[in-house]
């Protein structure tokens, strides 16, 4: 997997330096499994990361993609009932706790003809503060309009559903960059794909949907282990290895056919 061009900037090397002793220390663990954060395989991918963490959620953010290498939450049945008497209020905004150097801005995404896509979603979000987090473009990633309104808002409302019905999940979200034709809007990378994990505590069992960033892509269904696998990161380091093969049963995704 193809993070990060060979030009990497001095200015978020230093970054990097900086932050990588921050998000070893895991300042949210109540947002992943058995409180341990994702482990980041490649050492290029690692560069100028920054844990953020906010309510409900938590994103750990990359100074050279300008995106989240992922946001992690803890999905619980009592915030998606409260999540339902929310309105929408759109309110992006630049994540202020992050260097100019190393952050998307508003511009960047300004006529670039893609959604600025949530990863962890404001549907899931219980409260207004909540919702105004999950705004910041610390939590964005570019994504095709198509995807995001139709397929990708469908999978986000099968694993609220799925929380429901369990009680509560475990869900990582975010970006893969693959291959070496990347592209930018601004000065912020466009993710080859996305990527949706969900676990289940109760059943010691989880499934990851995996879709590419385009308009009519259908999902695949992978296990832990596989996604782990393309993406370079142990998305759930404390799990053992047939937990992390033991595939939760998700309900199917209801595809809209008219895309007009």
């Amino acid at each position: 997997m193809h993070l990060i061009r060979r030009s990497v900037t001095a200015a978020a090397l230093l970054c990097g330096l900086f932050s990588s002793s921050l998000a070893s220390a895991g300042a949210c663990p109540s947002h992943y499994v058995d409180g341990r954060l994702p482990e980041i395989r490649n050492a290029k991918m690692n560069a100028a990361t920054t844990e953020l963490c906010y309510r409900v959620f938590g994103v750990m953010h990359s100074g050279i993609t300008r995106t989240p290498l992922w946001s992690a939450e803890h999905l619980t049945a009592e915030n998606i009932e409260a999540a339902k008497d929310l309105s929408r209020e759109n309110s992006f905004h630049t994540e202020s706790r992050l260097p100019p150097f190393g952050r998307a801005e508003l511009s960047d995404y300004a006529r670039s003809g893609y959604d600025r896509g949530h990863m962890a979603p404001n549907g899931d979000m219980p409260d207004r503060r909540s919702q105004h987090e999950s705004f910041t473009l610390a939590n964005m990633v570019p994504q095709d309009a198509d995807n995001n309104r139709h397929v990708w808002a469908g999978i986000e409302a099968v694993v609220r559903k799925l929380a429901q019905k369990e009680g509560d999940l475990y869900v990582i979200t975010g970006p893969a960059f693959i291959g070496g034709n990347l592209q930018k809007v601004g000065n912020v990378l466009v993710p080859t794909h996305l990527y949706k994990l969900v676990y289940s505590p109760r059943q010691r069992a989880g499934a990851a949907f995996f879709i590419e960033n385009r308009a009519d892509a259908d999902y695949v269904m992978l296990s832990v282990a596989q996604l782990e696998g393309k993406i370079g990161i142990d998305l759930l380091p404390s799990l053992p290895a047939a937990d992390k093969n033991n595939m939760l049963r998700v309900p199917k995704v209801k595809q809209r056919k008219d895309r007009s």
